[in-house]
């Protein structure tokens, strides 16, 4: 699977779609798509519930397929990872990778 790297909590790009270039927070993730704030805003037609209550149309957020997203910096770049071992332990800890040294970027385990 494409991009299993990707938790609730880490900054996005989106790379694909009508919303490129934008930029936002992993809310939620559901097997291979993602939730991302401020990111594909649809609007929705609210029905009124009770008697008297007024209709509502509301912006949400949709969920994109996690294809269409690369992690990225605090500066909004785009960046790889790889994962790396502990010398002398079993300890896993994602690495960013291309940069002149192996930078930690999360533990796994």
């Amino acid at each position: 699977m494409k991009n299993k790297w990707i938790k609730q909590g880490d900054t996005v790009l989106v790379i694909a779609g009508n919303d490129k270039g934008k930029s936002g927070e992993v809310l939620a993730r559901k097997q291979e798509r993602i939730l991302i704030r401020g990111v594909n805003m649809r609007k929705k037609h609210m029905k009124a519930k009770k008697q008297g209550q007024k209709s509502d149309i509301v912006e949400i957020e949709l969920p994109i397929h996690i294809s269409n997203v690369a992690i990225c910096n605090s500066n909004g770049e785009k960046i790889k990872l790889g994962v790396s071992f502990k010398k002398g332990s079993k300890e896993k800890e994602l690495v960013i990778v291309g940069s002149g040294k192996n930078e930690s970027f999360r533990k796994l385990r």
